[in-house]
């Protein structure tokens, strides 16, 4: 009776069991093997949001137009100095023309130093060495003429200088002797950009 008293004893199954030397089971290896392999997989990236690529695309965009903004203004810069520059020098060009044509024996002395005044280069020089003998003749025969620009264009052009083309009619009379016929004369004239101003630094009559 006394063994029939006894309380039952806990089966232990062969998977709860540890080997003979101590080794866990194969389904103890088998859980800890998926453990580690979970552990190690990375978790997926986080996909880029279609807020973050239009806000990229948008700066980009941005960038793009702020630099062809400041190209095109650069450009349209630099135009409208050359157009200037080009304007500067065909109007002296054009003076230039008429200041040489427009001699009067009454005031030729300051009709010649206009004419030095807006000169630069080698033309002053040889100008300056007939300008004397110049203004007597004039004052000797009591001449008068007045120059007048009908065409002018600008044939070449650089940073600094241009050849301006003129067509110029010159109407001429001397005291005591009949009305001439007026005169028409192809000119070109050199320009040179001088300090802040811009000056005639030679001058031909051409064909």
């Amino acid at each position: 009776m006394a063994d029939d008293d006894a309380a039952p004893t806990a089966e232990v199954t062969g998977a709860d069991q540890p080997t003979a030397d101590g080794e866990p089971t194969e389904a103890a290896e088998a859980t800890e093997a998926s453990d580690t392999a979970t552990a190690s997989e990375p978790a997926p990236a986080a996909p880029t949001s279609h807020v973050q690529l239009a806000l990229i695309a948008g700066l980009v965009l941005m960038l793009a137009l702020s630099g062809l903004t400041g190209w095109l203004a650069f450009r349209a810069h630099q135009s409208s100095e050359l157009a200037d520059q080009r304007e500067v020098f065909l109007q002296v060009g054009k003076q230039g023309a008429i200041n040489l044509t427009t001699i009067d024996y009454t005031r030729v002395d300051a009709d010649v130093q206009r004419i030095l005044d807006s000169a630069t280069g080698a033309f002053y020089d040889d100008f300056q060495r007939r300008a004397q003998p110049f203004a007597e003749v004039v004052k000797q025969v009591k001449s008068k003429s007045v120059g007048s620009v009908t065409e002018a264009g600008i044939k070449d052009q650089t940073a600094d200088g241009a050849k301006v083309v003129l067509a110029v009619t010159v109407d001429t009379a001397v005291e005591g002797q009949p009305p001439q016929t007026p005169r028409s004369w192809r000119m070109l004239i050199s320009v040179q950009q001088v300090g802040a101003d811009a000056k005639v630094s030679n001058v031909e009559f051409v064909a």
